[in-house]
């Protein structure tokens, strides 16, 4: 069994990872450290387990066996989440951005600040909300609804979405996906931005080696049957 603290130096560790659905292994007994403020590309083919380490990671799956500790805090330990999704400091940009269609621009970064806040001042909530917006170059398109937004909006809102939670890790699942080539670099270049600016962990999962490589500190390949192979530089 880990111990309940880990050095300093890192900001992610897990120990023996493993998930399932069902039958099938999705992680296998995977070993991953992250110190703070790493941009670590996870990269690997489709089914081989980069999203499910993300959400172990981010609390939205149970583990089958293994631990997570996040700044030196134990997360899970085997089949118990120790701290739920929204104790974990982890903020979580899904693939294709899954937005609320329903909800406006203002009103997405809303709900999830009187979640964290609960409920605060509707007037901290509409000063916070016109920060993030300055900060993703949304201003302006605060009572647009998400259906209403081009693929890069999209993806910038979720971006938003995602720090409205303070959080210190960022997790970011093919956030490029629906980009074309000169989006997709206006992204990178505000993800490394914000990675310096708010002093994030970042792990980036895509299945194009190349897609960060010029940002990432380091790339991680994942290979069929969940399990991380040696990183390089």
């Amino acid at each position: 069994m880990a111990s309940d603290t880990i050095p300093t130096a890192s900001a992610i560790r897990c120990a023996g990872l493993t998930v399932h659905a069902g039958k099938k292994v999705l992680l296998d007994s995977v070993d991953l450290e992250v110190a703070p403020e790493e941009h670590v590309l996870l990269v690997g083919p489709s089914g081989s387990g980069k999203t499910s380490l993300l959400r172990a990671i981010a609390g939205l799956v149970t583990p089958s066996a293994g631990e997570i500790q996040l700044f030196g805090q134990t997360a899970s330990s085997g089949r118990t989440l120790v701290l739920p999704p929204e104790g974990r400091g982890v903020g979580f940009l899904f693939q294709g951005a899954a937005l609320w269609p329903h909800l406006s621009v203002a009103g997405t970064i809303d709900f999830v600040l009187k979640r964290r806040t609960k409920g605060g001042t509707r007037a901290g909530r509409r000063r916070r909300i016109a920060e993030l917006l300055e900060v993703v170059d949304l201003a302006g398109y605060e009572k647009q609804r998400a259906p209403t937004l081009s693929g890069g909006e999209a993806q910038r809102l979720a971006l938003a979405r995602a720090l409205a939670a303070d959080p210190k890790i960022l997790l970011l699942d093919e956030p490029l996906g629906p980009l074309d080539a000169p989006r997709r670099q206006a992204l990178l270049d505000q993800l490394a931005d914000l990675g310096r600016r708010f002093g994030l962990t970042t792990v980036h999962v895509t299945h194009d080696p190349g897609e960060a490589s010029r940002i990432a500190t380091r790339t991680i390949p994942i290979q069929e049957g969940g399990r991380l192979a040696a990183a390089t530089d």
